[in-house]
């Protein structure tokens, strides 16, 4: 019997398992692009271990809270841009679409990255209109 593969939240088109689910066992991301899919993913999967593991120290609150009601349903990202300032920051522009008590809404940000001791950490995001 052939084992079914679940697609990435993040919508790579890759089984979850080849695409954030890696980062999300362990390996480290390659560039804040990744990352920010990765933690896309661990929002639409609840994962808050690792959204906190891959914030910033300065910036990174003490919890997140994902199992409060009502809790979103995250439906779909696009990556508008992926910018490296430098060898140790940069800057992802997305869309992440979600569902709120059967409303949807959009979340666009521009999200800074710093990495730190080789592993790319969230700094902060501007939500744009």
């Amino acid at each position: 019997m052939k084992r079914r593969t679940e697609n990435c939240p993040c919508g790579s088109g890759r089984a979850y398992e080849a695409c954030c689910g890696r980062y999300h066992a362990g390996e480290r991301s390659p560039d804040a692009e990744a990352l920010m899919r990765a933690r896309y993913s661990a929002y639409a999967r609840g994962l808050e271990a690792y959204l906190l593991d891959t914030w910033h120290p300065a910036t990174r609150p003490p919890a997140l809270d994902l199992d409060a009601d009502p809790h979103p349903l995250w439906v779909g990202l696009t990556v508008a841009s992926h910018r490296p300032l430098d060898a140790t920051h940069a800057a992802v522009e997305f869309v992440a679409r979600y569902k709120l008590n059967g409303r949807a809404y959009k979340l666009h940000e521009t999200s800074r990255f710093e990495r730190v001791d080789g592993d790319w950490l969230y700094v902060d995001g501007e939500i744009r209109e």
